[in-house]
């Protein structure tokens, strides 16, 4: 399928009520409100062409950019490539997801996390944080630097509650996803989760919560299921 067919096929499978719900939760125009489920029907089509993927996310529609993350390869995504996707994401959940996701299966996954995060613009420490909590989702242990994860939970533990509205949320998401695949830390989480209680995020007119990193990680534990990496983090 050409560009312009599969912008197309997502105009068709848009709708008002969608995109009206995808509005409240921040999204910007353009877009045309598609179903992810619906969307991911056209995977198959961009992934035989990366530069089409690549092309979708240059659209600036909301549809398009998020199909561009389910289809780009993230082992030959550039790094210049990401940086570019980071200074696109116009608000949070194409850094959250979209870009994270991907950064966190690129080459560049820790590299990229540690210095979004520190930046001073709200939406790329978003996405810095969000690809380091998707990377120790996916990345084997031995891979990880055991001794920089721990000082970020240290850093969650400190900042959090003075930090920007969206890096909170991910900050939480942060030690949700160290308590729940990184054994060797999970209890070092779980202490920063309950120092941490319950963290304030304004998710505008939505039914969004923000969840509780306790409660979560007893979760995990319950289930048996701490330190079982998953096989990808796009979806």
């Amino acid at each position: 399928m050409t560009y312009k067919e599969i912008i197309q096929a997502l105009a068709d499978m848009g709708s008002e009520q969608t995109k009206s719900t995808y509005i409240r939760h921040g999204a910007k125009e353009p877009l045309f409100g598609v179903k992810i489920g619906d969307m991911k029907k056209l995977v198959k089509h961009v992934k035989k062409d990366q530069a089409l993927a690549l092309q979708l996310y240059e659209s600036g529609n909301y549809d398009a950019m998020y199909l561009a993350g389910l289809s780009v390869n993230p082992k030959t995504i550039t790094k210049e490539q990401l940086q570019h996707w980071v200074a696109g994401a116009n608000w949070h959940a194409p850094a959250e997801y979209t870009v994270a996701r991907v950064a966190a299966e690129s080459p560049y996954a820790r590299e990229l996390a540690v210095a979004w995060i520190d930046s001073p613009e709200e939406l790329v420490a978003v996405s810095g944080w969000s690809t380091y909590a998707n990377y120790v989702s996916i990345a084997p242990d031995e891979a990880l630097d055991m001794e920089e994860v721990r000082s970020y939970l240290i850093r969650v533990r400190d900042t959090i509650h003075s930090e920007r509205n969206w890096v909170r949320y991910v900050m939480n998401t942060f030690v949700i996803s160290v308590g729940a695949y990184v054994k060797a830390l999970t209890e070092e989480a779980k202490a920063v989760a309950e120092a941490v209680g319950k963290v304030h995020v304004d998710v505008g007119n939505t039914a969004c919560k923000v969840p509780l990193a306790t409660e979560y990680i007893a979760k995990i534990e319950a289930m048996d299921r701490v330190g079982n990496k998953k096989k990808t983090c796009i979806c």
